[in-house]
């Protein structure tokens, strides 16, 4: 029989507006998810260091360390590393140079949008 249990997806969430911040985690935040949100790039490279996360959702936009900084870094130790760059710009084929696992999300997005890229990442995680 097979194991349909459903695997928590970890999340780290990169975003330094406070009010963004605790608006998205707390659409992050359901069923099979659990969320941890900091403010900058240098204190997710520390939550990171610290915890178990199987996606990174970062603003690119961060003051100190870049969210593409820090993605850079992560892709760098884990090649296959589920990641999703929220910002307001264009990436274009940039994207695809960065990994198999990466997606964008561009401000302003719905929360069905958000959803649907969550239950896609958790798919991805949760195949044998």
């Amino acid at each position: 029989m097979a194991d349909l249990r459903m695997k928590t997806l970890s999340i780290l969430y990169v975003e330094d507006n406070k009010e963004l911040r605790d608006t998205l985690s707390d659409m992050l935040e359901g069923p099979g998810r659990a969320v941890v949100a900091v403010a900058t790039g240098e204190a997710a490279l520390v939550a990171w260091k610290s915890g178990a996360f199987n996606l990174l959702v970062t603003d690119i936009s961060l003051p100190g360390m870049s969210g593409m900084d820090l993605v850079r870094l992560l892709l760098a130790v884990n090649p296959a590393q589920w990641v999703v760059m929220c910002s307001g710009y264009e990436y274009g084929n940039h994207l695809a140079t960065l990994g198999q696992n990466v997606r964008a999300l561009p401000k302003p997005f719905e929360f069905e949008q958000l959803e649907a890229l969550m239950d896609e990442i958790n798919a991805a995680l949760s195949a044998p």
